[in-house]
């Protein structure tokens, strides 16, 4: 019979930190199980009634959520948005850098959010909302638009249906409802919903695109990007509330190294309410003392269209009990004699010597968990913790969820592309200046940096945009700025289609961006995964919401950890650029088989796993690794726990005629 300090050994600590990191609330579920219904009920409950008061009189609202670093917003809004899910659609707004993009920004997460499909549904969000709306209050009409057997049908009804919207809301001053309406057609139709939904995110179309949409021209600016924002809000006075949810806005600015500046923000609240648009609650989340400090420089007309502020309260111990019993819940059930305590090994004392006070917050009873659970497993004090194999771990985790969200290159706007760089180049010590074309419209797509050891800046251009007139444009506003800094060499980055001979935009890449100095690069979708999850993480660390192995990384640490694993040596586009190393080219033996990268990276993980758990059940190990690398057999993933035995970078303890009793622990290494 198996005893429950067997099985505490060799699992993973329940309080690991990847366990209980903070992210985007839509994406990514949370577990029933883990969920303390009494921590901050109170705020669950009002907000709850905001939304069935907008249920009724559809008055759009805007509430501030406030709470100190750990005290568990951004997982309050992931319980709201499983809540409330009958009651309201929801949409996850991460925070900005540049707040001339800010109306873009708003509705591209909007609709991407939207686009989401709920759980325990078949339609996205998207759809849902438009069948809801009271356009298609009449029966036989709603079947007609949205039954798939008569799709022939529809093909001749696009003029009969955006007639009948416009009639239904023609009281409502609708921004460009021909276009607008007619895109909501063209969401009905398998076929054109993807490029659909891309105009509705603001994407610069190619102009095939667009004609398949029967478009002239994309969202091309933050007054039309308002516009069609506003346009949701005001044809759904007969639908559930949206919920905006802007997460993390103390970061807003922050990640190009500027400063908080809530201002634009509240000003566009006030304008939403003072336009009388309907139907959106909008949550700001923020850390109580940045919001302090915010609002005393903001005008007093705009804070007026606030009109709730939610402060999160501090947790007892009983609550902090349970944070523990439900983490440690799935281990005791993996034993036929259950603990005296639910939360054994741990007792009630220990939160009573750590939060004399009585009250804490849930991150620091996690934190306090892991450190406890860990000196039962080793019977001692916990050595010095290795946050560059918490890193490494945690790195697997995000990447892995990166490559299944990111599926393209245009994905993400060029601001945010841009972003994503320049965060990497400074993590890697490289001075970047912004916005390095002079067209005011396309600065966004650019910056500067200086190369380590030399003088002159080299200019980095990124645009991915198919329509070729804005090409054109981009290449236009390189062709000025080399003409100002003739000896300042320009970087293309470009993976889209560069257009043929009979263009003019193709015409001037040619003349500038073939031979040297002046280089284009291809990037691939690998080196965007790199840059957008070292850019989460840059976040988390901006929001004091990175926890690696025991403690809260800051922005300056996670660089030093990032120059020290070289984790971002692995990005392409970074060797391109000839800011990493590329790897060196050597001639392989033929007789020796080249080393698969996965597999390197499996074995890499498996023995960060072992050195951040200190002891480790074997087969746990397999069956964590191969979570994260399915393409490789649990039988391969043995033998490389094999080559690291024998490495002497891990010790097995146990049986060695009896794999499910082994152990395996970290050797120091000296």
């Amino acid at each position: 019979m198996v005893s429950i300090e067997t099985i505490i050994q060799r699992s993973v600590n329940p309080f690991d930190p990847i366990s209980f990191k903070t992210g985007n609330f839509w994406r990514e579920n949370q577990e029933a199980s883990l969920t303390v219904d009494s921590i901050h009920k109170e705020a669950m409950v009002e907000i709850e009634t905001w939304v069935d008061q907008m249920a009724q009189d559809h008055h759009s609202r805007t509430i501030m959520l406030l709470g100190d670093s750990g005290s568990g917003k951004s997982y309050l809004l992931g319980r709201l948005k499983k809540t409330l899910k009958p009651k309201a659609f929801f949409a996850y707004i991460p925070p900005w850098d540049d707040h001339e993009w800010m109306r873009r920004h708003l509705l591209r997460y909007t609709v991407d959010s939207l686009m989401q499909v709920p759980e325990g549904e078949t339609d996205s969000q998207l759809m849902l909302w438009l069948k809801s709306l009271s356009a298609f209050t009449n029966r036989s009409l709603k079947q007609r638009i949205f039954d798939d057997q008569v799709w022939t049908l529809l093909q001749s009804n696009r003029k009969k249906f955006i007639t009948h919207l416009k009639k239904t809301y023609q009281s409502l001053s609708i921004a460009q409802a021909d276009s607008f309406f007619g895109i909501l057609y063209d969401l009905t139709n398998p076929e054109l919903y993807p490029i659909a939904c891309e105009w509705l995110r603001g994407d610069d179309l190619s102009e095939d695109s667009l004609q398949d949409l029967k478009l002239k021209h994309s969202i091309e600016n933050e007054e039309t990007a308002w516009k069609i924002l506003s346009n949701l809000g005001k044809i759904s006075t007969e639908t559930q509330p949206i919920v905006l949810c802007l997460d993390n806005v103390e970061l807003v600015g922050m990640g190009s190294g500027g400063s908080l500046n809530l201002q634009p923000l509240l000003s566009l609240n006030t304008r939403l309410h003072l336009e009388g648009i309907t139907n959106f609650l909008i949550i700001i989340n923020m850390v109580k003392d940045s919001c302090k400090t915010a609002l005393q420089r903001i005008q007093k007309s705009d804070k007026v269209g606030i009109h709730k502020l939610i402060l999160l309260k501090r947790i007892g111990l009983d609550e902090a009990e349970a944070i523990w019993a439900n983490r440690l819940y799935p281990l005791h059930q993996q034993v036929s004699i259950q603990p005296l305590s639910p939360i054994y090994p741990l007792t009630r004392k220990d939160l009573e010597e750590k939060f004399p006070s009585g009250k804490t917050d849930p991150r620091s009873v996690l934190q306090l968990g892991r450190q406890l659970i860990e000196e039962y497993k080793i019977g001692q004090p916990a050595p010095p913790a290795d946050y560059g194999s918490g890193l490494k771990l945690r790195w697997v985790e995000e990447f892995k969820k990166t490559q299944k969200k990111v599926a393209k290159i245009s994905y993400f706007s060029a601001p945010e592309r841009i972003q994503m760089l320049q965060a990497a180049m400074e993590a890697l010590r490289l001075p970047v200046a912004p916005k390095f074309l002079l067209s005011d419209k396309l600065a966004s797509y650019s910056f500067s940096y200086q190369p380590s050891g030399e003088s002159e800046s080299i200019g980095v251009v990124w645009s991915e945009d198919p329509n070729m007139k804005t090409f054109f444009f981009v290449m236009d506003a390189c062709r000025r700025i080399i003409s100002h800094h003739p000896n300042t060499p320009v970087y293309l980055i470009r993976a889209e289609k560069v257009g043929d001979s009979k263009l003019k935009g193709y015409k001037l890449f040619k003349e500038l961006f073939t031979g040297s100095p002046h280089r284009h690069i291809t990037p691939h979708l690998d080196s965007l995964h790199y840059l957008a999850t070292y850019y989460n993480l840059v976040k988390e660390a901006l929001a004091g919401e990175l926890v690696i192995v025991d403690q809260v990384i800051t922005r300056d640490r996670l660089q030093e950890l990032i120059r020290e694993t070289e984790i971002l040596h692995g990005c392409i586009l970074l060797q391109d650029l000839g800011i990493v190393p590329a790897p060196p080219k050597t001639d392989s033996d033929p007789s020796q088989p080249e080393a698969d990268p996965q597999i390197l990276a499996a074995k890499d993980f498996i023995l960060n796993m072992v050195i951040t758990q200190q002891f480790f059940g074997r087969d746990m190990a397999i069956d964590n690794a191969h979570a994260k690398f399915d393409t490789i057999s649990p039988e391969r993933l043995n033998q490389l726990i094999d080559e690291l035995i024998q490495e002497r970078k891990i010790d097995l303890l146990g049986s060695e005629t009896d794999p499910k009793t082994q152990v395996i622990s970290r050797v120091p290494q000296v």
